[in-house]
């Protein structure tokens, strides 16, 4: 993978964890997939139990955002190391944002389920893990980029928050 122009501790986590581009923007692995399964309430089938990913946002690449998107279910993000974590969530119609700073003493922030959520480094690179319950799987993942009248309305109220589709 070519990692030149990243931060050096970027690269090397990059590296020693095998992580991969994800589409929101940054890095990622997936570290544990549970072989519980559950049965969804909202009829999207079974999933794994509860899912676990490192994403490592590096400022060199997108100004280190990982851009708005959705997830069907509960996900938990826990800081682990670099700098300060911004993290930005909207509720399912897009009402008032609302930022979330991880870091060492405010370690965790739980994204409810169908919320929109962003996030940003606050500085070269950080290092997150985000734990997704019922387990992660991309059928229930979206980006606000690709659903053209919901980034309209985002854009016509919260124009501040371009950056970030």
């Amino acid at each position: 993978m070519h990692t030149s122009g990243l931060h050096p501790d970027s690269s090397r986590l990059i590296a020693h964890h095998g992580m991969s581009p994800h589409p929101e923007g940054g890095f990622f692995v997936e570290r544990f997939r549970s072989s519980l399964t559950v049965q969804t309430s909202d009829g999207r089938g079974k999933r794994a139990a509860i899912t676990n990913i490192l994403f490592l946002l590096d400022s060199s690449i997108n100004d280190g955002i990982s851009r708005l998107h959705c997830v069907l279910s509960d996900e938990v993000w826990h800081f682990i190391d670099g700098a300060p974590l911004v993290l930005t969530t909207l509720d399912p119609s897009l009402g008032q944002p609302h930022e979330h700073l991880l870091e060492k003493v405010h370690p965790t922030f739980t994204v409810p389920a169908s919320y929109w959520q962003a996030a940003q480094t606050r500085g070269p690179w950080t290092l997150v893990g985000c734990t997704v319950g019922p387990g992660f799987d991309f059928a229930d993942f979206s980006m606000l980029k690709d659903e053209n009248e919901r980034s309209a309305q985002l854009l016509s109220a919260h124009p501040h928050l371009g950056r970030l589709v």
